[in-house]
């Protein structure tokens, strides 16, 4: 979809959002369903500790994740952060707005094609993930699985230069 299609979807830092907002998105259990990493409980605090983190990359890398608004309202948050020599790209959107993960992957992947930093771009998926045609559509390969903090995630890599 071209940029007319999107006007609606912006981007902003997560550290524009407020911390209960965010909360409670993390909170709904079917959150939890597909990341592996996701644990605890998810209050105020934990947002806080959440955004602070996300902020450093931004500090660290020049690039991390954005909150992501529909019509100027959160839909959710994602975006890239350096694992090693590697951008990985995240998107993890409110339950009712999962439909709106093809436009919003595809604008934050045009800007990482316009991007000299970012010659490719990884996805790590859980294996709960099996509906994986929109990675195959956008063109990502799969690379086997990978462990990451103890947890067992499918990779897949997106050329973009």
């Amino acid at each position: 979809m071209g940029a007319m299609t999107d006007k609606d979807i912006t981007f902003t830092r997560l550290s524009g959002i407020e911390l209960d907002e965010i909360a409670a998105h993390m909170s709904d259990p079917v959150m939890a369903v597909h990341m592996p990493l996701l644990t605890g409980t998810w209050d105020r605090n934990a947002a806080r500790h959440f955004v602070e983190s996300k902020e450093a990359c931004w500090a660290r890398d020049g690039l991390g994740h954005w909150a992501f608004l529909r019509d100027g309202l959160y839909v959710g948050w994602g975006g890239f952060q350096k694992e090693g020599e590697e951008w990985d790209f995240g998107l993890v959107l409110k339950r009712e707005n999962f439909g709106l993960g093809s436009r919003i992957a595809r604008k934050a992947l045009d800007f990482a094609v316009a991007d000299p930093r970012i010659p490719y771009v990884t996805f790590l998926l859980p294996p709960t993930r099996t509906r994986l045609g929109a990675l195959a559509r956008l063109g990502a390969r799969p690379e086997g699985m990978v462990e990451l903090e103890g947890a067992q995630f499918q990779k897949f890599r997106l050329e973009t230069s």
